[in-house]
């Protein structure tokens, strides 16, 4: 092989690599005209290679984005900036997308200039989401201890008050009957706590997602959300999940029905998107896995509700954290225990108007090994 061909061969080693990285790149031409791309970069803008080239990068970043102005400075001075944290969130690539971005000039090149994106959004989800089963974990000590030292007081307190209600004249009788009520609704309060306190392996298998989904879909339809239109947007390819059937049920189903409850029964438009990707990248080490597990199923419950508020966002897993004058403000902690239970992650992003509840999980093995979730 002459210097020429080793060259060649080292040059299309080299792009290979580059596609390879999970980090968006892309090269720029000193008049804002994408020249080339990655793998990463085409999921970054959600657009293909193809038509990432046709467009400027004026077209593709939010107007005044500050990338802008840094691709003009290193193309102008020749010289590498990095910058921490640029919002590149627009409505058409998505909102959160937080970035630190090195811009350098291309060697042997006066005309191009080289984008490096490092998304911060998923590193704070990965810090977010470490935070949730924190919470959960003091939810399952603190439901052990309900469980104990609180529902064998009730049962005598119950037991008594059925006892007075035989004996007290009528009009009294409503206060026995209250008492007995009150001690019904803390005891059922306490029995959903108690499963934040249940630590036994759980018994997972290959589970089809959208056997799930079409199954919360059918509850849902036929009671809460019976005024609500739902919209399926799932990869028909997508692999199995690694997973207990009826605690994914118990999860959408809490989701669906949260999202149905932010809708409102008023709502004449109200709609919940139900979809399921393939999005490989994303690996979390786990408690006592030896590797980091990949999480490339994404099944999303997303709907057109008022959003949730800032103020609750950050603790949106923690227990009794609701908005609702009836609720419990279990729900979320009990699926934020059983996804981290799966090995998996649950974020949310919030907008008016369309607020999305994400689940990323481990996918199933195949027969040969295949899939596993650990070393591809």
């Amino acid at each position: 092989m002459n210097a020429g061909e080793k060259l060649q061969a080292f040059a299309a080693n080299a792009g290979k690599m580059l596609s390879a990285l999970p980090f968006p790149m892309l090269t720029v031409s000193r008049d804002g005209r994408v020249t080339e791309v990655n793998a990463a970069a085409e999921a970054f803008f959600d657009m293909s290679r193809a038509m990432l080239r046709r467009n400027a990068l004026t077209e593709l970043l939010p107007f005044g984005s500050p990338l802008l102005a840094l691709v003009e400075q290193v193309a102008r001075g020749r010289m590498a900036v990095n910058e921490y944290r640029v919002d590149l969130g627009s409505p058409r690539i998505g909102l959160d997308k937080v970035v630190d971005v090195h811009v350098a000039p291309m060697p042997d090149s006066d005309d191009e200039v080289f984008v490096l994106l490092q998304e911060r959004t998923i590193a704070n989800k990965m810090d977010r989401q470490l935070t949730h089963r924190g919470a959960a974990r003091s939810v399952s000590a603190l439901a052990a201890m309900l469980a104990h030292e609180i529902k064998n007081p009730l049962s005598g307190i119950r037991g008594a008050a059925q006892l007075l209600e035989t004996v007290v004249a009528d009009g009294d009788r409503p206060l026995t009957r209250l008492i007995c009520d009150e001690t019904d609704r803390i005891v059922k309060l306490v029995d959903r706590m108690e499963a934040f306190s249940d630590e036994r392996p759980i018994e997972r298998d290959s589970v089809n997602i959208h056997t799930v989904l079409d199954r919360v879909k059918r509850a849902a339809e036929a009671g809460f959300a019976r005024h609500i239109r739902f919209r399926e947007t799932y990869d028909p390819s997508l692999p199995p999940v690694l997973g207990n059937r009826d605690q994914l049920v118990q999860v959408f189903l809490n989701l669906v029905k949260n999202a149905a409850e932010a809708i409102g029964p008023e709502a004449i438009d109200g709609e919940i998107e139900l979809s399921t990707a393939y999005r490989p990248g994303v690996r979390l080490k786990t408690v006592g896995a030896s590797e980091p597990v990949r999480l490339p199923l994404e099944i999303c419950v997303r709907d057109n509700g008022p959003g949730v508020p800032d103020e609750i966002l950050a603790n949106l897993y923690d227990p009794f954290i609701t908005t609702k004058a009836s609720g419990t403000g279990l729900g979320l902690a009990l699926v934020a225990k059983i996804i981290g239970d799966h090995g998996g992650i649950v974020e949310c992003e919030t907008h008016p108007r369309r607020t999305t509840f994400r689940v990323l999980m481990p996918m199933a093995s195949a027969r040969d090994g295949r899939g596993d979730g650990s070393t591809r």
